[in-house]
């Protein structure tokens, strides 16, 4: 079973951001709570923690904007 890794709505007016940067590697194991993205939004850098421990698989590309809710990686 995979866990789906999404853009997360932060604030009520956000619609999209930018997935700025991968903070691990495609195939890492990660850790819950450890930070794996961040997102670059209108005024401020998120960065994104992992809902959960296992072997991530990166899907969204570093650079490109990306609608709130859409799916960047998941975590197997």
């Amino acid at each position: 079973m995979s866990i789906e890794i999404r853009i997360p709505a932060i604030g009520f007016s956000t619609q999209e951001g930018t997935l700025s940067a991968w903070l691990v590697e495609d195939g890492a194991t990660v850790q819950a709570g450890q930070a794996i993205f961040s997102l670059e939004l209108d005024k401020s850098i998120q960065e994104i923690e992992s809902p959960a421990s296992g072997r991530l698989k990166i899907i969204g590309e570093a650079g490109k904007d990306y609608a709130v809710g859409a799916l960047v990686a998941e975590i197997t």
